[in-house]
């Protein structure tokens, strides 16, 4: 997939040699940062060479935009699929705090990328047109959800859908961000599924408690 002249590939092709170079940038950019990772490296990882980097994707900078560009459109892909508009509003809400908090859970090389890209204060989001674009479809997914609960007095009309996205975005974000800090200081030997059934039990909780009156 292309948005102007960007590569977005939808489902990356683990035998596409390009593919293979996006998904080394992705963990090495997790691992080390855009300043830390070496487009030498992500040639090794890839099995090929800098020049073939090079050329598939001209500067370290501008991969590092595209993967950016390909995290957050792969977090936006996954709500979408949930198709939310078929379930009652709560049962919707739901739903999509559980998927939100799985999906942070499974994909932590992405958030580690997110993590990168707040500690440079933004700066290469901001030269980013599509992430603006692509990331509006989280806010217009909450604000059907919250309408058709409001309307039936289910939810409250005084919450909106920025500040519900970033409850429930900070506790997914948290629980895996802070994963290995937490628990050696708080839950060393605990066992990692009942945490994370745990904390997910509880985000819907926290979420379900702001938005319903």
């Amino acid at each position: 997939m292309k948005h102007d002249g960007v590569y977005l590939p939808e489902k990356l092709d683990e035998s596409s040699l390009k593919d293979k170079i996006f998904t080394s940038a992705i963990a090495l950019f997790a691992e080390y940062g855009l300043n830390g990772a070496r487009m030498e490296q992500i040639a090794e990882k890839a099995g090929t060479t800098k020049r073939m980097v090079v050329y598939h994707f001209k500067t370290k900078e501008t991969l590092y935009l595209q993967v950016l560009e390909y995290v957050y459109t792969q977090i936006r892909a996954s709500e979408t699929r949930l198709n939310l508009t078929r379930l009652p509003p709560v049962e919707a809400m739901v739903e999509l705090v559980e998927s939100t908090f799985d999906y942070h859970a499974a994909h932590p090389d992405f958030i580690r990328i997110i993590c990168m890209e707040n500690m440079q204060r933004g700066r290469y989001m901001q030269q980013s047109a599509y992430l603006r674009k692509v990331n509006r479809s989280a806010l217009i997914l909450l604000e059907d959800i919250l309408q058709r609960g409001q309307q039936k007095q289910l939810f409250s009309r005084s919450v909106n859908a920025r500040d519900v996205h970033r409850l429930m975005s900070s506790f997914s974000f948290h629980y895996v961000a802070n994963s290995y800090t937490f628990t050696l200081l708080f839950e060393e030997g605990a066992d990692s599924q009942a945490q994370q059934a745990h904390y997910r039990a509880m985000a819907v909780q926290v979420v379900l408690r702001y938005v319903c009156p």
